[in-house]
């Protein structure tokens, strides 16, 4: 990638090294939830705006989107990161019939995507879909907008689809539907329900999940990979050693 030179010390922004990810997203790998070691998914990966750390750590990303285009923009994104990565790791499919193994991922991320269903049975289809290809102690990053905080501000449209007053119609979710998922999945929350209202015009909820007990993760990532850019604004990002083992292959 190229930098945006506009530091006199020669270094990179944020930007170039995180693109315009979702900050939600950026507090999991913060945490050391998702890093470069991982074979990781972007189920609704769009123009890949999520996926630009980890493409330049060296992770093992894959998309999928319902979009000819934003795989096109995704694929592109990956040749000037990744030049490594094969393009056909991104694909135009439906997030509810992925062609992905059984347990391939250690992660998968799905952001503002699942506001998207018609209705219940095809969120669940969703849902259901991310669980399978997610590998057993792997963790799921979703956001999606809900009716929590904001219940009699929406109107019914039918199906669990709502208009939301900022003009836009979306399936919301109530907290008791994810709980209740939740126990259906036989996941545990890695986090509390967190949403965020956003003055009244649309709330988006961040749920996320361990599928089972989570896989122990080695020190660094993110938080010490920014420390290092702090420390020394011109040295390369560090990049992780790959894991001794990975689901469903590379």
């Amino acid at each position: 990638m190229t930098a945006t030179r506009d530091r006199d010390d020669g270094g990179t922004t944020l930007t170039d090294q995180f693109g315009a990810i979702d900050i939600y997203l950026f507090d999991q790998l913060s945490r050391n939830r998702i890093t470069p070691d991982m074979t990781v998914l972007d189920a609704g990966c769009g123009n890949g705006r999520n996926l630009v750390y980890l493409l330049q750590q060296g992770c093992r990303t894959y998309g999928v989107d319902a979009s000819v285009r934003a795989v096109a923009a995704t694929r592109e994104l990956a040749s000037r990161l990744s030049p490594s990565t094969p393009p056909d790791r991104f694909r135009t499919e439906s997030l509810d019939a992925m062609s992905f193994e059984d347990n391939y991922f250690h992660a998968v991320i799905c952001s503002a995507v699942l506001h998207f269903a018609d209705g219940p049975d095809h969120f669940d289809r969703m849902v259901d879909e991310l669980w399978r290809v997610l590998a057993p102690g792997g963790f799921l990053f979703t956001r999606l907008a809900s009716s929590i905080g904001i219940e009699d501000r929406v109107v019914a449209l039918g199906s669990g689809r709502y208009r939301l007053p900022d003009g836009s119609d979306r399936y919301l979710v109530e907290e008791a539907q994810l709980l209740e998922k939740t126990d259906s999945l036989g996941g545990r929350l890695a986090d509390p329900l967190k949403t965020t209202n956003v003055q009244g015009q649309r709330c988006m909820t961040t749920w996320c999940l361990w599928k089972g007990c989570p896989t122990r993760r080695p020190s660094g990532g993110v938080a010490s990979s920014v420390t290092a850019r702090l420390a020394a604004p011109s040295s390369r990002l560090a990049r992780r050693a790959p894991r001794q083992t990975t689901p469903g292959g590379a």
